[in-house]
């Protein structure tokens, strides 16, 4: 197993000593429990286990409904947006009766509709370093699919404060980048970039674009990540950043090392506390971070 030393992941992988499925989640769920890395007992923690996903957009969309379909039993969906007719290109979760509602409570209906027995918790805010640590304590994975860097790095450093399992991505024209984070086990994502760029740096995200199906693979990817760390199943992408270009429909993976001086995730960090950053509607340079 790949998945490192978080409390979390070890809770979600304790021992399991009853499989009570109902006839209709034996169906359901079928495709998995044939599975030998999967089986039973897998299936029952993907059921047990609780995912927050950061944003209702591009990458959030995939990322919640592959979870709902899965079986992930508690999924919360964080996102203060409502839903725009420019957002359908890419943005599953949402149909064009949704324009104008919270992005939450459309993801919601969407996902209770795929998976009727789980549970959706809508919290339409954004986050900021006074409500994040409230809102992580009741879950055990964390999955980061936003378009700025004040969120991915207010999420990121969350993360490792809390010991909590993460997988990051973002999607840029034809450009996609993820990467899982498993705290102190392997790199965050300041190892990769110490400190956000400053605003104005990088051209907005409405001027950037980015290809609608760039963010289902990109989601999907997360969802499969994500499911690899409740199963305890597989090598992750911890202390690599797979890269994909969809123009030439490739994949890279990019070996990161964990920084020994990281500000955050460093024996001696020098960020003990966090920061909310100015938030200023952003698009990456190659490699950076997201356009969802």
């Amino acid at each position: 197993m790949a998945a490192g030393t978080s409390a979390k992941l070890a809770n979600l992988q304790a021992p399991i000593t009853e499989l009570d499925f109902s006839e209709e989640e034996i169906r359901r769920y079928s495709r998995h429990i044939v599975l030998p890395e999967v089986g039973g007992i897998g299936q029952k923690r993907i059921n047990r286990a609780s995912v927050l996903v950061v944003g209702a957009g591009g990458l959030g969309s995939p990322v919640a409904y592959y979870l709902a379909a899965a079986g992930v039993g508690t999924i919360g969906i964080v996102d203060n947006d409502v839903v725009d007719t420019s957002n359908l290109q890419r943005q599953i979760l949402h149909t064009t009766a949704d324009v104008g509602r919270k992005k939450v409570e459309s993801a919601q209906e969407t996902l209770l509709a795929l998976n009727p027995n789980l549970t959706i918790v809508p919290h339409d805010m954004r986050l900021n370093a006074g409500n994040i640590v409230d809102i992580l304590k009741d879950y055990d994975v964390v999955v980061e699919g936003s378009d700025n860097f004040p969120t991915k790095f207010l999420v990121n450093d969350a993360c490792v404060m809390s010991d909590t399992p993460l997988s990051m991505a973002g999607i840029f024209r034809f450009s996609g980048q993820i990467l899982t984070v498993v705290p102190h086990a392997g790199p965050c994502y300041r190892c990769l970039i110490p400190q956000p760029p400053p605003p104005g740096a990088i051209p907005s995200c409405q001027e950037a674009g980015v290809l609608g199906a760039m963010a289902g693979a990109v989601g999907v990817i997360q969802a499969t990540e994500a499911l690899k760390l409740i199963l305890g199943k597989g090598q992750l992408l911890q202390g690599r950043l797979l890269l994909f270009e969809a123009l030439q429909m490739r994949f890279e993976p990019i070996e990161v090392k964990r920084n020994p001086e990281c500000p955050v995730c460093s024996e001696t960090p020098s960020i003990t506390e966090l920061i909310d950053y100015d938030l200023v509607c952003e698009t990456p340079p190659h490699g950076a971070s997201s356009a969802s």
